[in-house]
């Protein structure tokens, strides 16, 4: 394996903001002048959880508090068609960070932003309807004045890292060949996690936990559950930072759910719990059905009434359903479980406030803020309409048979993308919580995926049939 080395030039440490407020522009100014402000980076993210940015120099700074920064969104995935292109970015001035630039010559603010049909004050401006974050936005607006809840999630995106020369010359060598919670030297990667997680810190995250994980090249780093708007904008603050860190080792990072045959791949366990009034309402201490409410029964129910539908948002591509496979540790069936992990749904052993249920078939390459909406729906509906949860299961599902599943009325979890675009397409409740714009777009740039999937001819075919045939 090569040896890990930093580039000399490549320490671009952020340091977080003092309050979650938005400041006036004055306080704004000040605090850029004091860090040396050279750029300021307005970052959002297209329907597919691909981040994007429009990137000013610090003389807009007043454009863009104002709210009168434009682009084109004609050219972002999924956003506008040709003749309405023109949009802007309202920067959220509580999500912002600090961050020197990579040759030291100043610093940039980074700011997550929504995206809205024109500049403040324009007529006819208002959110953009396929614009992710509003989208969650909405719904949780929604149980909010609908129900009193506040969502609360927390993710663990597993990635892996991979050699950069070797991935230039056409090779795919992991980093290390360490497993599950191995220590140094033989993970190799503690470093690198050490210094995401000093990065993090310096952001504002929580870091709860780092360690290596299954397969080799592997790596988990876990932050602190919040309210689900946030935790998606933490999650793509947390993906790029990654790859950044990796880059300055000599490494590829990727979220890629399946990257090699034959190993785990990369999961993105969801947690959830609903809160109202600073109270967990998934908790219920007296409780005989193992501490929970039957709000949070109703809204386990829910998830698995709307589980194929949710998969083809929370396991994206068709790459996401070479990891939703029997033997990886990954789940492959619509249940839930008090301890085992072959379940969509885990109970964690947690109690007090701590009570959550985790969801997890979900993968990183999921766009946060689409899957939390979904997952939010799904359990509102539930409890709505107080289905029943079923009794959890105990056995390893992977181990039994099909006619086994039949009896318990378990059901399989898509096999496929296609499959979980039809389950989505048919599903009214969880299209409901998106605009047609964007269940559009979405749908059929996965449609598309899969055909051209389907056009190319893959290293496996060329190995087992060119010269038998």
């Amino acid at each position: 394996m090569p040896t890990l080395t930093k580039s000399s030039n490549s320490a671009r440490k952020k340091t977080p903001v003092t309050s979650g407020k938005k400041p006036s522009l004055a306080d704004l100014r000040a605090e850029c002048e004091s860090r040396d402000v050279k750029y300021i980076q307005l970052q959002f993210v297209d329907i597919l959880g691909i981040p994007k940015c429009v990137e000013i120099p610090f003389s807009q700074l007043e454009k863009a508090y104002n709210n009168e920064i434009m682009f084109d969104g004609s050219s972002i995935h999924g956003f506008a068609r040709i003749n309405e292109s023109d949009m802007a970015v309202y920067p959220d001035w509580s999500t912002r960070i600090h961050e020197r630039s990579a040759d030291n010559s100043g610093c940039v603010l980074r700011v997550v932003s929504d995206v809205f049909t024109d500049k403040m004050g324009a007529e006819g401006a208002a959110p953009y309807e396929g614009d992710p974050r509003q989208n969650l936005k909405r719904i949780m607006a929604k149980a909010k004045s609908e129900l009193g809840w506040d969502f609360v999630t927390g993710c663990e995106a597993e990635f892996f890292l991979f050699d950069a020369q070797a991935w230039q010359e056409g090779r795919l060598i992991t980093h290390d060949d360490a497993g599950y919670f191995d220590v140094d030297p033989t993970d190799r990667g503690v470093l690198v996690r050490r210094e995401i997680t000093s990065q993090l810190h310096d952001m504002g995250f929580e870091v709860e936990a780092l360690h290596h994980e299954v397969a080799p090249g592997q790596h988990e780093i876990d932050f602190r559950y919040a309210p689900a708007l946030e935790t998606a904008d933490n999650l793509m603050k947390f993906k790029s930072l990654i790859k950044s860190i990796a880059r300055d080792y000599g490494l590829v990072a990727t979220f890629m759910p399946k990257p090699k045959h034959g190993i785990n791949g990369s999961g993105m366990h969801t947690h959830i719990s609903v809160w109202k009034d600073d109270s967990n309402l998934f908790r219920d201490d007296k409780s005989k059905r193992y501490g929970l409410s039957k709000t949070c029964l109703h809204f386990i129910a829910g998830i698995m009434e709307h589980a194929p539908a949710i998969t083809a948002l929370g396991n994206p591509l068709v790459n996401s359903y070479k990891r939703l496979i029997p033997g990886y540790e990954a789940p492959t069936v619509v249940a839930f479980s008090l301890a085992n992990r072959s379940p969509m749904i885990r109970l964690p052993k947690a109690t007090g406030n701590s009570k959550r249920i985790e969801v997890r078939s979900p993968d990183p390459a999921a766009n946060p803020y689409l899957l939390f909406a979904a997952i939010l729906a799904a359990g509102m509906d539930g409890v709505k309409k107080e289905t029943a949860a079923p009794e959890p299961v105990s056995v390893n599902v992977y181990l039994q048979t099909a006619e086994w599943r039949q009896d318990h009325n378990i059901r399989e979890l898509p096999g496929s993308l296609d499959e979980a675009l039809d389950a989505l397409e048919a599903d009214k409740v969880i299209r409901n919580v998106f605009s047609a714009h964007t269940l559009e777009h979405y749908i059929s740039s996965k449609r598309a995926e899969i055909a051209d999937y389907r056009q190319q001819v893959h290293q496996w075919e060329l190995e087992n049939y060119l010269m038998r045939y």
